[in-house]
């Protein structure tokens, strides 16, 4: 992890491992603009904030643990 004006990135690799999907998936949610990303160099970064974003928005409901009433 690197940090940059107070803000700390990851490569791609490392959020790809941290929301379980490809390296692929994540460049292409970057390059269609579904995440931000920045550009260091040849290094596409993320920041750790956008992947707590991205993680917060697919957060699903719980689910009641109670079974259905018979009718």
């Amino acid at each position: 992890m690197q940090t940059i004006n107070q803000h700390q990135f990851l490569t791609v690799q490392q959020g790809a491992e941290r929301l379980n999907v490809s390296v692929w998936t994540l460049r292409s949610w970057a390059y269609a603009g579904r995440i931000a990303s920045h550009k260091f160099g040849s290094r596409l970064m993320i920041s750790r904030q956008e992947l707590d974003r991205i993680i917060r928005e697919s957060e699903r409901p719980r689910l009641s643990n109670r079974p259905k009433e018979s009718a």
